[in-house]
């Protein structure tokens, strides 16, 4: 399993996000460029960032910050974060992202991201699925800022999307995100075994090393963790030590 550092960039600067609650935002001093500099060269081979000005403000944000801070990067990236249409994709696959995800559109309108999966190709694209569960225990996603649900349970997205050429699939569950309350394994496990196929990111409550150690038994190839690095829970060395 590796791990992926995530800078949240909101108005330039570095924040994390409680619950996904933007009136619950912790700002950190911390420059995005030479956190995600320090990041490359404690040795990670990716960087998440999620441009939360484009979640918040749809298309009259301003996501100058994003692709500046694209520029700079020597390492891999992932973004997402407001990808609304094929044009925001292709925008940041030309901005220098090799990877875009896709949240709300992959949530409420599958058919709509099908195609974008045939269009752009199962490595370009994450399907980021945020979920909360139900009194059953079934998981549902999430959208729109977590306020609006799917129709689909996520097996039912899972299914569809696994036999239509999906890999790469990032999960949050919105219960331990920015909580530091420890990740959800149970989760991962299922959908690793559910989904063999599929190249899970686990994402939300990694607050120690334990937990990383604890995910990397789900079978999760990568863990997404920030606020555990900002707040110097661990340092990136360690994880990467960890799991090694």
């Amino acid at each position: 399993m590796q791990i992926i550092p995530a800078i949240d960039l909101l108005d330039g600067q570095c924040v994390r996000l409680r619950y996904g609650d933007f009136e619950q935002c912790t700002v950190y001093p911390k420059v995005p460029s030479q956190l995600a500099i320090e990041y490359a060269n404690a040795g990670a081979e990716w960087l998440h960032i999620v441009d939360l000005e484009a979640s918040r403000d749809g298309n009259a944000a301003d996501s100058d910050a994003l692709f500046t801070l694209m520029k700079k990067l020597t390492q891999k990236v992932q973004t997402g974060g407001g990808v609304r249409d094929r044009e925001d994709i292709q925008k940041r696959l030309d901005g220098g992202a090799n990877r875009v995800i896709v949240g709300t559109v992959c949530a409420t309108q599958p058919k709509r991201f099908i195609h974008w999966l045939e269009k752009f190709g199962r490595e370009s694209l994450v399907a980021g699925l945020d979920i909360n569960f139900d009194e059953k225990g079934i998981p549902w996603p999430r959208s729109h800022g977590w306020t609006e649900g799917s129709e689909q349970n996520l097996w039912e997205l899972l299914d569809l999307y696994s036999e239509n050429g999906l890999k790469h699939l990032l999960c949050t569950d919105i219960g331990r995100d920015g909580a530091m309350q420890g990740p959800n394994t149970a989760l991962y496990f299922q959908i690793v075994n559910r989904y063999p196929q599929l190249v899970v990111q686990a994402s939300g409550g990694v607050s120690s090393l334990r937990d990383l150690k604890k995910l990397k038994q789900t079978g999760a190839a990568y863990a997404i963790t920030g606020k555990a690095l900002l707040e110097g829970s661990f340092s990136l060395n360690q994880a990467l030590e960890i799991l090694a």
